[in-house]
């Protein structure tokens, strides 16, 4: 195999690493978030009912929770519900909050989904590049035989369709994954949205309380 060959093997082969790096390390948070964030719900479930707002703001900085997005997204709340005390439009300055906060922890579990993307997207023109050099070693193989028998040949066809099918294989497995993944991630985003409105309307019955 050619040095350009090798080195778009290896280039191939590291970023079909990186995508099962990246793939694991996300897996593994989407398990945490919705597992941690379930053991929060039923805990916090009673506290919400009871618009014990302290109690649920203590709960939420737990340290058991600092993996579940649903007790960031509570403290986060709160935390603007609590800041804009005695505004007029308080209820829909923390739901102003609570979005961005949304926003940012979309953000963060889906970090290195970008990263997946560009292998997908990528890894079949570098392959593509592999099968060009791939030719150019054949043609250059005849012109040192003299002659196009399979001889001259094989060997740089051989490195075409290696090179191709390493640049196949990680571009589907990376797309495969990123859209596994991003429809997991889209059903813990559908989750939080519900839990802020959730939130939002707890807090609204316990500004009704104090009225």
């Amino acid at each position: 195999m050619s040095l350009l060959s090798k080195i778009v093997a290896i280039t191939l082969v590291i970023m079909g690493l990186g995508s099962a790096y990246v793939t694991i390390e996300r897996v593994l948070v989407l398990r945490k978030a919705f597992a941690g964030s379930a053991v929060f719900a039923k805990v916090s479930r009673p506290l919400l009912d009871d618009l014990d707002l302290a109690s649920l703001a203590d709960l939420a900085k737990g340290k058991e929770y600092e993996k579940a997005p649903l007790a960031k997204l509570t403290s986060m709340g709160l935390g603007a519900y609590k800041r804009h005390a005695g505004a007029s439009e308080r209820l829909e300055l923390a739901r102003r909050d609570l979005e961005r906060r949304l926003d940012e922890l979309g953000a963060q579990a889906r970090a290195g989904m970008g990263f997946l993307a560009s292998v997908g997207s990528t890894a079949p023109f570098i392959g593509l590049f592999g099968t060009v050099i791939g030719i150019i070693v054949a043609f250059q193989g005849i012109a040192a035989a003299g002659g196009g028998g399979i001889e001259a040949v094989s060997a740089g066809i051989a490195e075409a369709l290696i090179v191709t099918a390493m640049g196949l294989a990680v571009a589907i497995t990376s797309v495969l994954i990123f859209n596994y993944l991003s429809a997991r991630f889209d059903k813990l985003d559908m989750a939080m949205q519900h839990a802020a409105g959730e939130l939002l309307d707890h807090l609204e019955a316990h500004d009704g309380r104090s009225a």
